[in-house]
């Protein structure tokens, strides 16, 4: 029976041992972005049935005794905190849940670690590779903290920051193409077949009842190793934008917009212009206000590694007036003398943009909107001091409606873009 477990001990994973105990990894496979345990996906089924028979055979040996197991759920490093951390969850519970119905484990031996990131595989992977300077990922992985705080308790800096700024992104990248997809797994460590002692019989002395001499006795407490695993509870990311277009900004109408991340690769943005320029004696006008709010989808590689970045689709809609004449024939939007919604001119639209990182917190956004513009407008000319009305038109316009060439700053905790060069 001992040799039986011992080789079931070996197919089922690395064995590492500690003192009189020893304790093995196993990896159960989940597709991309998945949390049902398939037993058809990869060595799933063979892995959990040896899993299974394994803790079965260590439960009936009465020279061994069932220290823990510990379930926990993992997913790749190319996820967001909070999405890795559901995700790993949700697999860790599929996992779990299947394993405690097909044999009876107590509750005291139960752990679930939150170690969710599975860091020590990927340094497995990275070893045996051939990757391009793999020694200083390896480096990375062993010897660098996955969280480093200052002295407020403020995150400064982790592990997958110094991974992703290595070879100026081609070592993550290399990474997310050939490993990633083999270490979004859930995996059950066991610390196990620790020997039960060996208790000797020793033989009974018969004292003397006249002249009672009192025993020693010598008490042996063995203290075990306890190995606490330290898991820092870190700030939840917060990302939001401040931006101004430099189109507008060319044609001297200031204007500012804010945009916030809101999950799962959806945000809001909104934006406000305000130019109110005027000569009266050259009869100059320049003037135009309004503002649009518009909810965008980022989507592909970049926006995947970080928010606010890489493409985006979404949908719009704008309100504005205007007045524009520069010594001739001029045009204005809406009702003359009227606030904004007495004399708006209106838009709505769909826009496909591309944010660019150009900086640490600084992006390019360039996006382009079609779409619909209604409303109201006047054409006047001067005439000797005053405005002569033309001519009341409705507009109806469907094309570009919108353009953007936005300078973005990137405001919130770990919204910034990492830096090139590698770990100095």
């Amino acid at each position: 029976m001992r040799g039986l477990i011992v080789s079931a001990f070996m197919l089922l994973g690395c064995i590492q041992a500690f003192g009189q105990e020893s304790r093995k990894e196993v990896c159960i496979g989940f597709p991309v972005g998945d949390s049902t345990l398939d037993t058809a996906y990869g060595d799933n089924a063979t892995r959990l049935s040896e899993v299974v028979s394994f803790l079965e055979s260590v439960k009936k040996d009465n020279t061994l005794e069932l220290v823990g197991v510990s379930f926990c759920g993992s997913a790749s490093p190319e996820g967001g905190f909070a999405i890795n951390k559901e995700l790993a969850e949700k697999r860790r519970n599929s996992l779990e849940r299947y394993v405690r119905e097909r044999i009876s484990l107590p509750d005291g031996i139960i752990s679930r670690p939150e170690g969710f990131i599975a860091w020590e595989r990927l340094a497995e992977l990275v070893e045996v590779s051939d990757m391009p300077h793999k020694e200083e990922a390896v480096d990375v992985l062993r010897n660098v903290p996955e969280f480093t705080y200052n002295n407020k308790g403020v995150l400064v800096d982790s592990r997958k920051k110094h991974l992703m700024e290595l070879q100026y992104g081609r070592t993550w990248h290399y990474m997310h193409k050939h490993f990633f997809d083999q270490i979004r797994n859930a995996s059950v460590i066991l610390v196990t077949i620790r020997q039960k002692p060996i208790i000797e019989e020793k033989p009974v002395v018969k004292e003397d009842p006249v002249v009672p001499t009192p025993a020693d006795t010598t008490s042996v407490v063995e203290k075990a190793d306890t190995v606490v695993a330290f898991f820092p509870e870190t700030s939840k990311p917060f990302y939001m934008a401040l931006k101004t277009n430099m189109l507008y900004d060319v044609l001297a109408v200031p204007n500012i917009g804010l945009e916030f991340y809101l999950g799962k690769n959806w945000s809001i943005a909104g934006n406000w212009m305000y130019g109110w320029w005027k000569k009266n004696s050259n009869h100059r006008y320049w003037r135009i206000y309004g503002g649009d709010i518009a909810v965008r989808k980022w989507f592909g590689k970049k926006a995947n590694e970080k928010p606010l970045t890489g493409h985006h689709v979404g949908v719009y809609g704008q309100a504005f007036t205007y007045d524009f004449e520069w010594g001739g024939k001029g045009y204005m939007g809406g009702e003359p003398g009227g606030t904004l919604w007495d004399k708006t001119n209106y838009a709505a639209g769909v826009e496909y943009g591309y944010s660019l990182p150009v900086a640490n917190r600084l992006n390019i956004d360039f996006t382009l909107g079609v779409g619909y513009w209604g409303g109201k407008y006047y054409e006047y000319t001067p005439l000797d001091g005053h405005y002569v009305w033309k001519a009341t038109k409705n507009r109806h316009w469907f094309g570009p409606t919108k353009a953007e060439i936005s300078l973005v700053w990137l405001l919130g905790r770990g919204n910034s873009n990492n830096k090139k060069g590698g770990v100095k």
